[in-house]
Parts: C-alpha cells; structure tokens; sequence
C-alpha cells in the first residue's frame, strides 16, 4: 500500500514512517526491535500530534477514547464504524507515526470485519485491534463482558486477515479476547493460539488480573508479539516497560492516561475562569507553545513561497497599474 501522506509530515530526520514506506510497515519494523514499545491512546489529531511530539513512535485510537471526546458518551457500543473511520482519517492525516485503531469487535459479522478492515486501511491505520466481544460491546476492564463462540471469534479473525491479503495490504491485525473475565483464563489461552493459528499478527488478552497470567500469556504462541492495555485504577498491575519487556510484551497502550488528564486540566481551568480569573501556568501552555503545536510557523514559512509580489506599472496611456503576476504589464 501506498505511504500516507500527512498534511505537514515531521522532517526527515525525526519522522517514524520513513520516505515510501507504509504506516504498517513501520509498525512491523518497530515490532521486530526488542523491548516493550509504548504506544499512548489519542483520540483526535492533536492528541496524536502531541503523541508523536514527545517522541513516541507508535500512537494507538483508542474506541473508549473517541466516544468519549466525540459523543461525549461511554464506550458501550454506541459509536459506529463509519465515525470511528473518518476520526481516524483526520488523525492519521496528523502525524507521521504509525497508528493502530481500535475496531471494537468489527462492526458487524465476517463480512462487515471485511468492510471495516478495507476501511481501517483506507483511513492510514498502520495496525486494528479486533476483540471477540458480542453486540453491543462492552469496555475493557468493566464487568459484564460477553463474548462470541470460539468458531465465530476465530472466524472472524480469518476474515480480517483474508481482507487484508486481498487489499494487498500488509495491515497489522491485533487479535484481542476479552474471555479471561467472560469465561476462564484456560478460554482466553485457547483462543490466543487460534487466532495465531489463523494468522494474527499481535495478540491481546484484556485486563489479565496477575503478573503470572501475564507471564502465561506470553508464552503462549513463541515469535507473535504480545500486547497488554494499561488502565491507571483497572484489572492489570501497572509495570514499567522494562519489566514487561522482561515478561515478553512489545506493545504497551495506555488507553485512557491523555483523556483523563485532558478532562482533569480542563475541569481546573473551568473553574478558574469560573472564579473570574484565568487558567494557572501549572496546566496552561504559553501561547506560543500551542502555535508550535499546530505549526503555525511552519505554515507561514511555507506560504510565503507562493505568495506573488505585485508590481507597479504604466500603461499605454501613462497611468499606473499592477500586474500580480509580475509581467510589467505584457503578456
């Protein structure tokens, strides 16, 4: 597939995604590296430019994340694959680092994970995790999570790869199963091997409730890459990226960290407004900092390559004139 081309790509010497290379083909090379590599959830297109701003190299939309900030309404299943595409349309058009999306469980049977796949791809999705949860889906670490049969959740995940191969992409496929707290952990080991089996390329088991599981997991499957989905206050220990190296893991998500500092900072700032002053330097940026984030300079350097210069001139007749196209007047 063809490389993405952001609106204003980061300069050659800090992007992720190299010159003609695919989002997911950096994403496969960052994977082959070792170590557990940290991909924080954004949610809009400045959340992920600040992700690749700090220096990540992977950013991952988080579902949970895009329902809240767009909907205003918890992830329960209630946004649709069309919203979640065009908001990550807007997002990958962003930045120049790869970014997983998160499918939910695909919207739809086989064939709509079809659909979704192509779409995932067309939207300049690096990577999609896809979960074996029933409809209406819940959220990881929640209760009351349902999940699909074991031939569905397989099959699903084989129709996700055979869009992929048909689409002559080379799109990231992570498979996630939410059974450890619908059924068993034994359930959700069983299923990890089979979606490996079938050709995922990244395996999940959400909100694994002890370092031994973890371990567990991990060994299941040698060679395929093992993800786990940090929740500050959910089912998972929280361990540094070192020791979940160790253990076996090379994708970290942080699915709700930026959301739930962005609605902390802005709950401040209301309130000082409120009390008629304004927000404090502890959570306000400089002005000018918020510029560079946007890349107004960069904006403005650019348009003045284009920018024409009139020139005076006088016509036939002696008067004055101006020609925008700098032609003195003559064609």
């Amino acid at each position: 597939m063809a490389a993405r081309c952001p609106y204003f790509a980061a300069d050659e010497t800090t992007r992720v995604i190299r010159r003609g290379e695919s989002p997911a083909a950096a994403l496969r090379r960052i994977l082959a590296m070792p170590g557990a590599h940290q991909a924080p959830c954004c949610f809009d297109a400045l959340s992920a430019r600040l992700i690749e701003r700090a220096g990540f190299e992977i950013g991952f939309m988080s579902g949970f994340c895009v329902s809240a900030t767009r909907l205003g309404l918890p992830d329960v299943g209630l946004i649709s694959y069309g919203e979640m595409v065009d908001q990550g349309r807007l997002l990958n058009e962003a930045v120049s680092i790869p970014v997983l999306g998160d499918g939910d469980n695909g919207y739809g049977n086989s064939m709509g994970i079809k659909r979704t796949i192509k779409g995932y791809i067309n939207a300049g999705f690096a990577g999609i995790m896809l979960e074996d949860q029933v409809s209406p889906k819940a959220c990881g670490h929640t209760e009351g999570r349902k999940v699909v049969s074991r031939e569905d959740a397989v099959m699903h995940i084989k129709a996700a790869v055979d869009a992929r191969n048909e689409s002559g992409s080379d799109l990231v496929i992570v498979a996630r199963t939410d059974s450890r707290q619908a059924i068993s952990f034994d359930e959700a080991l069983w299923r990890v091997q089979a979606f490996a089996d079938v050709g995922a390329d990244v395996l999940l088991i959400d909100a694994l409730g002890s370092v031994e599981e973890m371990k567990a997991f991990c060994a299941v499957a040698p060679g395929i890459p093992k993800m786990i989905n940090i929740i500050e206050g959910g089912k998972t220990p929280i361990l540094s990226p070192v020791e979940l190296g160790k253990i076996g893991y090379s994708l970290i998500v942080y699915s709700v960290s930026l959301l739930g500092v962005s609605m902390r900072a802005m709950k401040e700032a209301l309130g000082a407004i409120k009390g008629g002053h304004v927000a404090p330097p502890s959570i306000m940026p400089s002005f000018q900092d918020i510029k560079d984030t946007l890349a107004f300079d960069r904006y403005y350097k650019e348009d003045k390559k284009y920018q024409v210069v009139e020139k005076k001139y006088k016509d036939s007749n002696g008067t004055n004139g101006h020609d925008s196209n700098g032609t003195n007047g003559h064609i």
